[in-house]
């Protein structure tokens, strides 16, 4: 049986926690199923889609538009929506939609009950007003979808459910990817078993990654833990992936008068890479659709100085779009200043890049205009700072730096030639909310705080550009 793709779909999030009980709640668990089951799906090269990687609020429009801009609607793709039960009961449930059979839906418990959960039943639910409609909006709006709702437990339940729904939800999550495999007659490779650690008496989160050889952090990250605390017998991720899908690529949304070439000018990478990575068959994209871009890598610079500013030489794959986003100037500045009449480069080709302050004299300190430093050969932060009357740490802090190590092309942020607001990420933000409030662009935000996903933690600090 063929598979397009698989879509894991994190049930609730952001406004809609869904039911909590015993110290869960529904969506960061299902969030965190969702997450650990892509990151598996993926190792084993099964092409993959996740509704949503944050605690971010969908409603049901906006995620079956997701569902279905993934990888079409057919009887070759695979949908699994997670959730958790409430009501008291115990074990697991699956809901399947009715232009399915329970084959897949039994092989799900089938699977669940292997790895230690109590199953109850799998069925299928109607619309009271309708009959011969899904009940679930999931089923009904994803139509010849091999669609399920899969209830991994109760999180009220007055016995061990909840308890297991903690500590086991990883082996939960592992139980549904090898009934994907198995419904499909895919290869299945377990994960080796160094990849986790059970949490032994005495153990500390500090004690595990120097085991390990983790920061405390990297540990937290890896298995989304809020706080220190661990329990005996809890599973810990430990091991980085090799691949990090999440990491590696951002979710974009596509707009009005978005095309693939558009998106692929803006974040540095081509056509054919967005086609593969998303499994499009052809190049039409529809508003709200959802795709995987490659993150936004730095472009070699070759620059040389002139007292107007500085020469860039085109390099294979740049566009006036790719070099101006990399200067923070406009591609109209770059044209007038080159006289050029089109958007058509050379290979070869140098052009004067205008606006940019290559250096400074004493009385050239910051205004509140706003500066962008190119670093140039022989720069280091120290004679950068002492140029514009900063301190090396401001500089460090603004751009996100982790060390004095600066690279030829480098655009550095000066601090104090902008204005900015802090802002503390608070539950239920997201960066397009945040860019919405503050009346500024997501990318403005990306870029202003050199962020390498849209991906927020709550009491995360981040500067937004005063307009």
């Amino acid at each position: 049986m063929a598979l397009k793709g698989v879509v894991i779909d994190a049930g609730h999030g952001g406004s809609d926690p869904g039911a909590s009980g015993n110290g869960i709640i529904e969506k960061d668990l299902t969030l965190l199923i969702s997450k650990y089951m892509y990151d598996r799906l993926r190792e084993l090269g099964i092409p993959t889609y996740i509704t949503r990687t944050t605690d971010e609020t969908i409603d049901s429009t906006e995620r079956t538009n997701r569902i279905k801009n993934a990888f079409g609607t057919s009887k070759d793709v695979i949908v699994i929506s997670n959730h958790i039960n409430a009501g008291g009961g115990d074990g697991a449930e699956v809901i399947y939609a009715l232009r399915n059979n329970s084959t897949f839906s039994n092989k799900i418990l089938e699977e669940l009950q292997k790895s230690g959960q109590n199953i109850r039943k799998n069925y299928q639910q109607r619309l009271p007003s309708n009959p011969i409609k899904d009940y679930y909006f999931i089923h009904r709006n994803t139509p010849d979808t091999e669609a399920v709702i899969v209830e991994y437990g109760f999180l009220d339940s007055k016995g061990d459910d909840a308890i297991q729904l903690k500590n086991n939800y990883e082996d939960y999550a592992e139980a549904v990817v090898r009934a994907i495999t198995e419904y499909k007659g895919l290869p299945y490779t377990a994960p080796s078993a160094s990849d986790f650690y059970t949490v032994q008496k005495g153990d500390s989160l500090w004690i595990i990654a120097n085991k390990f050889g983790l920061t405390v952090d990297e540990l937290k990250a890896l298995n989304n833990l809020k706080s220190n605390t661990i329990s005996v017998g809890q599973n810990l991720k430990v091991k980085m992936n090799e691949e990090k899908p999440l990491e590696d690529y951002l979710l974009y949304t596509v707009k009005s008068g978005d095309s693939l070439w558009k998106i692929a000018s803006m974040y540095d990478t081509t056509v054919d890479t967005l086609m593969k990575i998303n499994n499009l068959k052809g190049n039409s994209l529809t508003i709200n659709q959802q795709l995987l871009v490659p993150k936004k890598k730095d472009i070699d610079i070759d620059i040389s100085k002139n007292d107007k500013g500085i020469y860039y030489t085109v390099k294979s794959g740049d566009t006036l779009y790719k070099i101006a986003n990399s200067y923070n100037v406009s591609v109209d500045k770059i044209k007038s200043a080159n006289k050029l009449t089109s958007n058509t480069l050379s290979i070869g080709q140098k052009l004067l890049i205008p606006t940019v302050t290559t250096d400074v004299t004493e009385n050239d300190k910051p205004s509140s205009a706003g500066i962008n430093y190119v670093v140039v050969k022989g720069d280091n932060l120290y004679t950068i700072a002492n140029k514009y009357g900063v301190s090396v740490n401001d500089i460090k802090s603004l751009n996100n730096l982790k060390s004095n190590t600066l690279q030829i092309g480098q655009v550095l942020k000066i601090p104090g030639t902008e204005s900015y607001t802090n802002y503390t990420v608070k539950k239920g933000d997201s960066l397009w909310k945040i860019a919405n409030t503050y009346g500024v662009t997501v990318n403005d935000l990306v870029k202003t705080n050199n962020l390498s996903g849209t991906s927020l933690s709550v009491g995360q600090e981040i500067l937004i550009p005063t307009k």
